[in-house]
């Protein structure tokens, strides 16, 4: 008797475990579908209920929605739904018309991405040419790029650094996935220049 009320009440325990973990997916997707923007699991946890695990939950949906043509994406520390890679194709026409870039500020954007923040003379010395101010102002007010720290350097310059909005326009979860030099070479995003390693990297020299 008491096995199979042992039994029982495992069976009931499991039921309810089950259905808290679907409550608490759904409470995840609904908060992710309703932000414009990407949100930290700090930001995410804040609406969910106390005993709720929102880090397993978040994986839990990962995997669930890894096959499908919507993902949940972790973009830095943040997460958000996005379309499939596979399938960007079918959003092109509206991504291309609400994005459009010169080549010149598809260059300086790489730069600024590959060197983890760079200064405007920095990225003149690479490119070769002159920076205009629109085009900064472009990719600023776009949302890609923010002023970051002063360089310990004559002048005090200020550094360049690309944002969260750039990784998560570009479907890259930190800077560790962009493409190659070549690739972006390729691609005509880059001219034929010396390569962003010949540069010494300036981290060193930032303001702490």
């Amino acid at each position: 008797m008491n096995i199979y009320l042992n039994d029982s009440i495992k069976q009931n325990e499991k039921a309810v475990s089950n259905n808290l973990e679907f409550e608490q997916e759904r409470m995840v997707e609904a908060i992710l579908f309703a932000s414009s923007e990407p949100l930290s699991l700090k930001e995410i946890s804040k609406r969910m209920p106390k005993n709720a695990n929102t880090k397993s939950v978040l994986q839990s949906l990962q995997q669930k929605y890894q096959n499908k043509g919507i993902r949940i994406v972790k973009i830095l520390d943040s997460y958000a739904f996005r379309t499939a890679a596979d399938l960007g194709h079918l959003l092109k026409d509206q991504i291309l018309e609400k994005r459009k870039l010169s080549k010149a500020a598809l260059e300086v954007l790489a730069i600024i991405a590959y060197h983890k923040g760079s200064t405007r003379a920095e990225i003149e010395e690479i490119r070769g040419v002159s920076v205009s101010s629109g085009t900064l102002d472009l990719l600023m007010d776009m949302g890609w790029i923010t002023l970051g720290r002063r360089r310990l350097t004559p002048g005090r310059p200020l550094t360049f650094l690309i944002t969260p909005a750039f990784l998560d326009n570009f479907g890259l979860e930190s800077t560790k996935d962009l493409p190659g030099i070549n690739e972006l070479r390729e691609n005509g995003l880059l001219e034929r220049r010396p390569t962003l390693s010949e540069y010494p990297s300036n981290g060193d020299l930032l303001e702490k």
